[in-house]
């Protein structure tokens, strides 16, 4: 993808630094900035912080077009990320909250995690979008999703060589079916970027990047920051046992509100997909990836709970967010589709 355009001062000096592709660069106006940054303010909320951490996580998938790909692993810029990820990490476990405890059974923790499912009653846009969405508030809702439905299943990938036995398996099980089974054109990010196309939206990776808010960079980076880290594994796995626990009937009103739009396949297949594979995939992330990890290894349920409770709260944020909007007639989006 296009380096985006920046949004603060932190954002500019990281993207002044990676421009030059001179490794031996100073970060030290960046770290300065992003102290002063840090000082206040929400960092879920802050367009420039998460922007930037956006970008350092997005050097380790496919990279920006002219940026050097060894900037991949520097280590100045590790550093920076490093201080950015514990501030992140600090608010995503302030808004979690209590973290259950559970018997390290199977079907114990698939069950506490169905209950959690159960009880994330956030504000619920796949019920606008199936009954009241706009055309222009469908398209800004794909928007928001194509930070990550366009490179679906990636940031959980990460966690496979971490684990072993019945969480290993189940894992690859999923993310089989998430990249289509080995057919061409089925993976579920290419479902979504057909979606994307049939509503005359740019489906290049990236595409709307400038137009995303805050919120919803920070429930990709979310994915990027558990997956990425060795020591948030089992928080990867939480993240995706909910993940698949809170989708299936989304996506069934997500389809209904497309064809009230009037839209039928190849524009609903992403949704209707996801109806059948993620109620499938839900107990086997719940007993067997969660499950399975928490009975191998039980002091690793702390980290699993951890980031199945970081997915029901970003959500919950990020649905506020679009629906508050929406309810005053205003886009949910930085800049209108107009102006993008």
């Amino acid at each position: 993808m296009q380096l985006p355009r920046a949004r603060g001062p932190v954002g500019s000096a990281l993207i002044k630094a990676l421009e030059t592709n001179d490794l031996e660069v100073t970060f030290e106006p960046v770290r300065l900035l992003l102290d002063a940054a840090l000082a206040d303010g929400d960092i879920l909320y802050d367009d420039d912080l998460q922007l930037t951490l956006f970008m350092l996580y997005e050097l380790h998938y496919s990279g920006f077009e002219g940026i050097s790909d060894r900037w991949e692993w520097h280590p100045p810029l590790l550093t920076v990320r490093g201080r950015l990820e514990d501030f992140f990490e600090a608010r995503l476990r302030e808004g979690a909250g209590n973290i259950p405890a559970v018997e390290p059974r199977a079907h114990v923790v698939a069950e506490a995690l169905f209950d959690m499912a159960k009880d994330n009653g956030g504000p619920s846009v796949a019920t606008f979008v199936a009954r009241h969405a706009s055309m222009e508030q469908t398209k800004e809702f794909l928007i928001h999703k194509s930070v990550y439905q366009l490179k679906e299943a990636d940031p959980h990938t990460w966690a496979i060589p971490r684990l072993t036995g019945r969480a290993k398996s189940a894992m690859v099980e999923i993310q089989t079916d998430e990249y289509g089974g080995g057919r061409p054109g089925q993976m579920h990010s290419e479902l979504f970027a057909r979606t994307m196309e049939g509503l005359d939206l740019d489906s290049t990776f990236g595409a709307y990047i400038d137009q995303v808010p805050a919120i919803s960079l920070a429930s990709v980076n979310a994915m990027s920051l558990f997956g990425l880290h060795r020591r948030f594994r089992g928080a990867i796995c939480g993240h995706l046992a909910i993940y698949e626990m809170t989708s299936s009937i989304p996506n069934a009103r997500y389809a209904r509100g497309f064809r009230r739009l009037g839209f039928k396949a190849p524009v609903t297949d992403y949704f209707d997909e996801h109806v059948e594979a993620d109620a499938a995939h839900e107990q086997i992330a719940g007993r067997d990836l969660a499950g399975g990890l928490i009975e191998h290894d039980p002091n690793i349920s702390e980290s699993v709970f951890f980031g199945a409770a970081a997915v029901c709260f970003l959500d919950e944020l990020v649905g506020r967010w679009q629906l508050s909007a929406w309810e005053q007639d205003r886009s949910s989006l930085r800049e209108s589709l107009v102006q993008a």
